[in-house]
């Protein structure tokens, strides 16, 4: 299984598990877009939702697609079909939350990090935006 990681800051990285079954076509289209640094905002209406308006592009299907999101995913929508409302916006869930439309589900928070991505949630709802690294994350050997 590949994985990809948040890079927060030197001391603070947060790990995903990619669903490359159920979303092989997200992950790796997304993953082709790796490394990138994006800054990401708390969502107003969505809930426990981390978020940016300015995902990487990726025209590719709906796969894994959902309103219902659980927490520790992250979803991307991609940017067709047009009529999405959220297209090229990734979300973080750290806690409950629901989407306005369809994003395709697409990783999930490595159990030992769950924390970590709920502490980096709180901090951008009290304190505001913050811009992270994206990577994949190297195997240990």
């Amino acid at each position: 299984m590949n994985s990809i990681v948040l890079n927060v800051s030197v001391d603070q990285k947060i790990r995903f598990e990619l669903y490359e079954n159920s979303a092989p076509i997200t992950c790796n289209t997304f993953c082709s877009k790796l490394p990138f640094e994006i800054k990401l905002l708390h969502a107003k209406l969505a809930g426990e939702e981390i978020w940016s308006p300015n995902g990487p592009e990726l025209d590719i299907i709906q796969e894994n697609s959902t309103i219902h999101v659980e927490p520790g995913e992250i979803v991307i929508a991609p940017i067709n079909p047009i009529r999405n409302q959220i297209r090229k916006c990734i979300g973080i869930f750290y806690g409950n939350g629901k989407l306005v439309d369809c994003a395709n589900v697409f990783a999930k928070v490595f159990p030992d990090d769950i924390n970590k991505l709920k502490q980096l949630g709180e901090d951008i709802w009290l304190n505001g935006s913050k811009i992270i690294r994206f990577e994949m994350l190297q195997k240990e050997t």
